[in-house]
Parts: structure tokens; sequence; C-alpha cells
């Protein structure tokens, strides 16, 4: 629970900045919009559910609710590895058509929360994917360095297919 205040205290934002919980995934950082994270849990077991997409690999239970579970190295074709004590779950909360879902996507390792003001920002490059496009909402700028802020609503957009499969796999009372 501190944990869940601690991201809520981080959330408050001023002006043209905003914060963004960064994240490992290969070699290169990612950011997720902090109002988006509910929580970050460690890695646990993933219950497996057939005819979904890949990358949605599958559904964990977490304090009494099952919440669907997408690998972000499935999603963006990145190598796979084994999940290791650094490897966890960053649970959001994204855009459904009935009103809000909760689902976690796996990241190597969380890295740290960084504000970034609008102009450290850019648009992503027209050389871009797509499937890249839809996901990156744009690229920050820290020193040296290079964060890729995604959003997390076209990210995990097949989670909504998920929610719609539990339902159906509810409603015909096969579990």
């Amino acid at each position: 629970m501190e944990e869940q205040d601690t991201l809520a205290e981080v959330a408050l934002t001023s002006g043209n900045e905003n914060k963004y919980l960064t994240f490992h995934l290969v070699d290169e950082l990612y950011g997720l919009d902090i109002l988006k994270v509910r929580e970050i849990v460690g890695m646990q077991e993933v219950t497996k559910v057939p005819g979904v997409e890949e990358y949605l690999v599958g559904v964990i239970n977490l304090r009494g609710k099952v919440i669907p579970v997408a690998d972000l190295r499935k999603r963006f074709a990145l190598p796979l590895r084994d999940y290791d004590a650094r490897t966890c779950i960053v649970v959001v909360e994204i855009a459904g058509e009935a009103g809000p879902v909760v689902m976690g996507v796996v990241v190597d390792a969380v890295d740290a929360v960084l504000t970034l003001r609008d102009d450290q920002i850019e648009k992503v490059p027209a050389f871009s994917s797509k499937v890249s496009r839809d996901c990156i909402k744009g690229l920050g700028k820290v020193e040296e360095k290079i964060v890729i802020l995604l959003d997390v609503d076209q990210v995990c957009s097949a989670g909504r297919v998920m929610e719609d499969h539990l339902a159906e796999i509810s409603e015909d009372g096969v579990k």
C-alpha cells in the first residue's frame, strides 16, 4: 500500500511537466505515464489462457482480482529471456470500451520516476513503423539518454480482447 501511496504522490504534476515510470527492456529505457501506473509487483506465476495474442502471456490473481498480463518483450518482438529477480509486473490502468481496465505488463527491471518537460519530448520519427507510431507517444531526452515513452492504452489494446475472452469463459461456466 505504501508503494501505491508513493506513486500517487509522485504523480502530482505542475505546468508542462509530466512524470513517467521508467523501466528497462533489453538495453533500452522506456517510460509509462505515472498516472496510468497502479502498482509494481514482483514476477509471479502466470496462468496461460488459450486463444489470445501471443504476447498476452496469461493472467495473475492479484489480491483476488484476475488481471491479464502482457510481456512487452513479446509485444515488441524483442529477444526473449528467462525472467529473473529484477523482472516485475507493472500494473496499469488502460482505457476500455466499458471503462477502465487493469492489466499487467512484464518488464525487465523498473528504473525510476522521471520528470520531463514538454520541450524534452520529441515526436516519433517518420521512419518508424505503424506499430511503433501507435504505441510510442514520444521520445524523451534526458542528458545523453533517450527514453521511449509508450502509450500504454495502445500497447495493451489487445488486453481488452483478453478481458472479453475471460468474460466469455466465466459466462459459459468454464474456468
